[in-house]
């Protein structure tokens, strides 16, 4: 009897001893399923945090400051958007709860950068950033416009330069041609937008269709002789427009982005994932992402509606919606409202090339999501979801785990070589930012509808930002703002 207590005394001692050694966490995630595209590791396991870092992660039990108990949920990398146009936390909150731990603009970007990330900084829910925005940096460099671009500097310091203002104020200025001497100072512009911490150069040709191709082809060979990254929305959506930006890309080396493939390539987008395909194998870096809907957006005052969008398109009036109504055009309304300038969504594709591009090897989820308007475009607020509830869960048209690569790691390798801190973000490992998103893949789902609006999504539990929880149990935290600014590898 006296050895029986004597083990037993000796049993708790240990015990304490060990409790008492083992560190505590500043939170962990228990028991949760642990996804790491990367690593292929999907078990359950216990993830502890430490400051903004995933401390451990392990099948043992875990001391923590707080511990949340997970079981039936997904534990991922936070998911990573490159491709937003609404920056403020008003969308933020919706792509938020989309899951995402990061949103980036980058496809137009925005001017004046340094301006811009000085506004954002400690006030953001996610982290955030921008490439440097082509359509700008031309405008300020042409001598026809040099008072108007002052101008348009001094304003936004209370607006960002974003796309659809950056469209309203200088459209005008898209069929000049820079003689040498702007053409210079537009790649100089340039050049100092990226020390300002550029994610690369955003070269939305598709909006400035009349730019002459040599003037587009001098940026090609800035960004290939400095190895910055472009992102294109190419001149015209067919394969002519994107036979010039991958015969550009490799002729000068540069890098290269092609946006939301689906719309661009529309029913050849077999042939443009072929291309894409032989492109890579031969060693040139072109990427590609689309995005879960049939349908685009975009200003309707934009250049992509000039004369003779219903072929180039292939669309009619009844194809597209007005966003501050809902309503579909007519002749009539069409004409009135391209005159007034707004948001339009654009029903223009088919269900199986979503699939088809969903699919394809290497090609990332991205959102295009919109400015907020109580009508915007869905994928505003359900991009993600819509992935893993649609075509995961419901349609079985991808795994779970080639879709969370699609969303976490396939952007976060796209980005690092221009953006250092993404090499720690897309990953579930020790060591990597406590970017984390925890949702319940029976009921994970986008709620944001064509008809009704904007609505926040469903499933998605917790977020994590650099170890703050963001998103608690389905809520936003108030008054917590952890995002963090992503700059490209040029800032000085």
């Amino acid at each position: 009897m006296k050895k029986y207590i004597f083990y037993l005394l000796f049993s708790l001692i240990c015990a304490s001893t060990t409790a008492q050694g083992q560190p505590e966490f500043d939170l962990v995630l228990s028991g949760g399923r642990v996804m790491d595209p990367e690593t292929g590791l999907d078990a359950i396991r216990n993830v502890g945090i430490s400051g903004n870092k995933i401390a451990a992660i392990s099948t043992g039990a875990l001391r923590g400051k707080r511990v949340l108990d997970v079981t039936g949920k997904v534990v991922s990398p936070g998911f990573i958007d490159l491709h937003v146009h609404g920056v403020s936390n008003t969308e933020q909150e919706y792509q938020l709860h989309d899951g995402l731990t990061t949103a980036l603009e980058l496809e137009w970007g925005i001017g004046p950068l340094k301006a811009w990330y000085a506004q954002r900084k400690s006030n953001a829910l996610i982290n955030y950033g921008a490439s440097v925005c082509w359509p700008y940096e031309r405008f300020r460099a042409l001598e026809k416009f040099r008072e108007q671009a002052e101008q348009l500097k001094e304003s936004s310091r209370l607006e960002p330069y974003t796309l659809i203002n950056t469209i309203k104020q200088i459209t005008p200025s898209y069929t000049e041609v820079p003689d040498d001497s702007e053409m210079r100072q537009t790649l100089k512009n340039i050049e100092e937008s990226l020390q300002a911490g550029g994610i690369g150069i955003g070269i939305p040709i598709g909006y400035l269709p009349q730019t002459n191709p040599t003037e587009l082809y001098e940026v090609y060979k800035m960004a290939g002789g400095s190895d910055a990254l472009l992102f294109t929305h190419v001149r015209t959506p067919d394969m002519s427009g994107l036979q010039e930006a991958f015969s550009n890309a490799i002729l000068t080396r540069a890098p290269l982005h092609i946006v939301h493939l689906n719309s661009m390539a529309l029913g050849n987008i077999e042939l443009a994932l072929n291309m894409l395909k032989d492109a890579t194998s031969q060693g040139h870096r072109i990427t590609s992402e689309v995005y879960p809907y049939t349908a685009a957006s975009t200003a309707l005052e934009s250049a992509m509606f000039d004369p003779g969008w219903q072929q180039r398109l292939g669309m009619s009036y009844e194809d597209l919606q007005w966003v501050a109504t809902g309503e579909r055009l007519n002749k009539d309304t069409y004409e009135a409202y391209r005159k007034k300038g707004g948001v339009v969504i654009m029903h223009m594709m088919q269900p199986e090339w979503i699939k088809t591009g969903l699919r394809a090897e290497g090609i990332a989820v991205a959102s295009d999501g919109m400015m907020y308007a109580p009508l915007a475009h869905p994928r505003t607020a359900g991009t993600f979801t819509r992935v893993l509830g649609k075509y995961v869960r419901e349609d079985q048209a991808l795994d779970l785990m080639t879709a969370l690569k699609k969303m976490t790691l396939i952007p976060a390798r796209i980005l690092e070589d221009i953006a250092p801190a993404m090499s720690q973000k897309g990953r579930l490992q020790e060591g990597a930012d406590a970017d984390i998103t925890v949702f319940d893949p029976a009921t994970v789902s986008d709620q944001a509808t064509f008809e009704g609006g904007l609505e926040f999504s469903k499933g998605v539990t917790y977020v994590l930002v650099g170890g703050a929880l963001v998103l608690d149990q389905g809520n936003t935290v108030p008054n917590l703002y952890p995002g963090q600014p992503i700059y490209g590898k040029f800032r000085e």
